[in-house]
């Protein structure tokens, strides 16, 4: 066991971070984001028929996490990365042109099967290119300034979206999201890709099967990257549940309506803000990186609990650990994968944090049937200090950037 030097020159790394952050931006800068709910209702749809939207979506995802990332590991990613957003252009198209509640629901079926092409094939994808370049330890560094850009991107989209919308009404954002998307698709092929005979060359079926259960085994028998799947599929799937909640927990503290935005461009800043420092947060010994764990806790509690401006920065911070948190938790499991199904393994704590969320959401309703948002997001900080005494275990890891021996 060691630890890799952390100051390394950067120029080999820059030929995969500058199409991922480009990637990363484009991905999420979708003008029909913050009205597409609208549009459902728009057209008609009711409460129920609009949260069935969101049921299949998600249920898309879950089931074809995993399988997506096993194909991830045998045809090229790069492509994989090039059709995702493809997939969610054909969906935004379909809205437009042919707006029912029958389009809406495949094209969410299409939009969950292009997010799972890009879940575990982006992440492997980029560590195995740094690797490569002897670079694998700014993998953190590198997916948390993409995090920041992907935030950064719907805060923007967002504002630009409210004029857009009033000059062109849904045709307007729709076609831009469109575009947006082929843009996307287009800055994927810009990623490098080194593949090796052992995985390109597979086409097989039953080389699929290999694949997937190779990287199931290395889940079952390696102790340490369980240890990581579990904490990268955790961290992540809490306080991104939350963040939907937050407009909702502002009004309840006597937040005008039109001054909720504010409050969620705080917690904003503090999400990209997180990424930004998932560098640092990476060369951080365990029982520090758990210090700051139950440090967000607490500031998550303490914000929800405030109903003031000082209480939205607390939970932006609190929110911006956690982000922090996931970035260094995935980066820790890239580092710990041994095994040729990277992006397998990987989907796997991708299914975990869908499924966790779900149970996130669920567990919300039941509890906010008990009292107000703020006691619920009080709650939900809970598990966090549960994470904290978890990685300051003695056991829990290796420090920093260490590769996995």
């Amino acid at each position: 066991m060691f630890t890799l030097p952390t100051r390394v020159a950067r120029t080999p790394a820059r030929r995969v971070s500058r199409p991922l952050y480009a990637y990363a931006t484009l991905e999420e800068f979708v003008l029909l984001y913050p009205f597409y709910a609208v549009l459902f209702a728009d057209t008609g749809l009711s409460v129920a028929q609009i949260t069935s939207l969101f049921v299949i979506w998600s249920a898309t995802a879950i089931v074809l996490e995993v399988p997506s990332g096993a194909l991830a590991d045998i045809v090229s990613r790069r492509l994989l990365l090039a059709c995702a957003p493809i997939f969610a252009a054909t969906a935004f198209a379909l809205w437009l042109i042919f707006p029912s509640y029958w389009s809406f629901a495949f094209g969410f079926v299409l939009w969950g099967a292009g997010g799972t092409l890009s879940s575990g094939a982006l992440e492997a994808l980029v560590y195995t290119e740094l690797d490569t370049r002897g670079a694998a330890q700014q993998y953190a560094r590198i997916m948390g300034v993409a995090r920041s850009c992907g935030v950064v991107a719907v805060g923007v989209s967002t504002v630009i979206a409210v004029p857009v919308m009033a000059l062109g009404g849904y045709a307007a954002i729709g076609a831009a999201s469109v575009l947006v998307c082929l843009m996307c698709a287009a800055s994927a092929l810009l990623l490098p890709e080194t593949r090796t005979a052992a995985t390109s060359d597979i086409e097989t079926e039953p080389a699929y099967f290999r694949t997937l259960s190779e990287g199931l085994r290395e889940i079952r028998q390696s102790r340490p990257v369980l240890a990581a799947v579990a904490l990268a599929a955790v961290v992540p799937a809490l306080w991104e549940s939350l963040e939907e909640y937050v407009p909702l927990l502002a009004v309840e503290d006597g937040v005008r309506v039109e001054l909720v935005p504010w409050v969620v461009l705080v917690i904003w800043i503090g999400v990209a803000a997180g990424g930004l420092c998932a560098g640092a947060g990476a060369r951080l010994h365990n029982r520090s990186l758990a210090v700051l764990v139950a440090a967000g806790a607490g500031l998550m509690a303490l914000g929800a609990l405030a109903g003031s401006p000082f209480g939205w920065i607390a939970l932006g911070a609190a929110f911006g650990v956690f982000q922090m948190t996931s970035v260094v938790a995935d980066a820790r499991l890239q580092h710990r994968i041994t095994g040729p199904s990277r992006a397998t393994v990987t989907s796997v704590a991708g299914l975990g944090t869908g499924l966790l969320t779900v149970a996130a959401f669920l567990a919300y309703a039941g509890l906010f049937s008990f009292s107000g948002h703020a006691w619920v997001f009080v709650l939900f900080a809970l598990p966090y200090l549960f994470i904290a005494v978890a990685m300051a275990a003695p056991r829990a890891g290796y420090r920093g950037t260490a590769r996995h021996p």
